[in-house]
């Protein structure tokens, strides 16, 4: 599985799943000729495509232009912008759309969006018509280097993030990086924890590049395309060799379990702390816990807590605004997250950096400990 070269300055990662394989083209101004690379590869000419209030003004009208010339008839939702879009409420929305446009299964659902639209919109596109095409067009970091990629979609319940949901891959996913200019600093960041991620999962040599590099990737340009592209590359291999998540796959949540339990306990307030932030938290986390368990050492985690830092996210849970929950609701957030099994606890550890491996039956006295200690720091 090799990154390849389209058009200048353009990536193409290619994804072997057999009768599902998919491209996932990356470059600038991708929007602009998306209806191209779409009617190349699907057979359909009816889309539905759902966007979000953020996003609609700045691409909305230029993706519906480009699906006109190509000849595909589209109709489009602007939801909500934020986490609890991710609800059976919008999900019912967004499937009344797409029947009401007549989308059948050679038709798309078109997600214009970061993660949450392209969850709730893979979700839809999985059970309408017991299945239509989907198109990532991700305009998030976040989104291009993680959530687009591997056909995990969902919503979220009372009872935690992603607990409803389906595996239904995408048939091509179009990353737009000069969508990611009109990102915040924030967002960005957080979408830039998903990246180094990759590099402390199995990636080593990517690690210290992007120790080396973060700032022309943040700046944009070559670097940027560059760690999208090796970011997707990435996760695709881990798709390919584990599809359902019956294995290696669960690498890819490494920070998730601390992350998705911080989540919860600020109620996905996004003026709190966003994804990417909980995941960084997350993975220094994960790194002092294995050094805690004498798994890994104590420099290892020191280094990732200074990168993260260095680009401005967060390491710690007393850096999330406001008073969080006793460290026994954080338990239960954990124990409720769906990589749990039998009722034991399973992290995502590490041996060092680029070393990280799955632990099941993680005792919970010890993950106690440890959030009460670190909650203070």
């Amino acid at each position: 599985m090799n990154i390849s070269t389209s058009r200048a300055e353009e990536r193409l990662v290619h994804v072997p799943l057999g009768e599902r394989a998919y491209d996932i083209l990356i470059g600038p101004d991708m929007i602009s000729h998306a209806g191209g690379e779409i009617t190349a590869r699907l057979k359909g000419r009816r889309a539905a495509i759902v966007t979000d209030e953020h996003v609609a003004p700045l691409y909305l009208e230029s993706l519906m232009d480009s699906l006109q010339t190509d000849g595909i008839e589209a109709v489009s939702l602007t939801l909500p912008a934020g986490e609890k879009t991710k609800s059976l409420e919008h999900l019912a929305t967004v499937c009344d759309l797409a029947l009401s446009a007549r989308i059948e299964r050679n038709d798309a659902i078109i997600a214009l969006g970061g993660g949450v639209i392209g969850d709730l919109a893979g979700f839809a596109a999985g059970i309408v018509r017991r299945g239509v095409r989907f198109v990532q067009i991700p305009t998030s970091l976040l989104a291009q280097v993680d959530s687009s990629v591997g056909g995990k979609t969902g919503i979220n319940t009372r009872h935690g993030k992603n607990l409803l949901g389906v595996f239904h891959q995408p048939d091509l996913v179009i990353s737009d990086t000069s969508a990611l200019n009109s990102l915040s600093k924030r967002e960005f960041r957080a979408g830039y924890a998903e990246v180094a991620k990759y590099g402390l999962i199995d990636r080593p040599d990517f690690f210290e590049w992007l120790e080396a590099n973060w700032q022309d990737v943040f700046a944009g340009g070559a670097a940027r395309t560059e760690a999208i592209a090796v970011s997707c590359q990435a996760k695709a291999e881990v798709v390919v060799a584990d599809e359902r998540e019956n294995g290696r796959r669960a690498l890819l949540n490494l920070g998730h379990t601390f992350g998705h339990a911080l989540e919860a306990a600020t109620q996905y307030d996004s003026s709190r702390l966003v994804h990417g932030e909980g995941v960084a938290i997350g993975m220094a986390l994960a790194h002092r816990f294995s050094a805690r368990l004498n798994l890994a050492s104590p420099d290892d985690a020191q280094r990732v807590e200074r990168h993260l830092s260095a680009v401005g996210l967060p390491t710690k849970i007393s850096q999330i605004p406001g008073e969080l929950p006793p460290t026994d609701v954080l338990l239960d957030a954990i124990a409720q997250d769906k990589k749990v099994k039998s009722g034991k606890l399973t992290f995502i550890l590490t041996h060092g950096i680029g070393q990280s491996f799955i632990a099941d039956d993680v005792p919970v006295s010890e993950v106690k400990s440890f959030l009460e200690e670190t909650r203070s720091e």
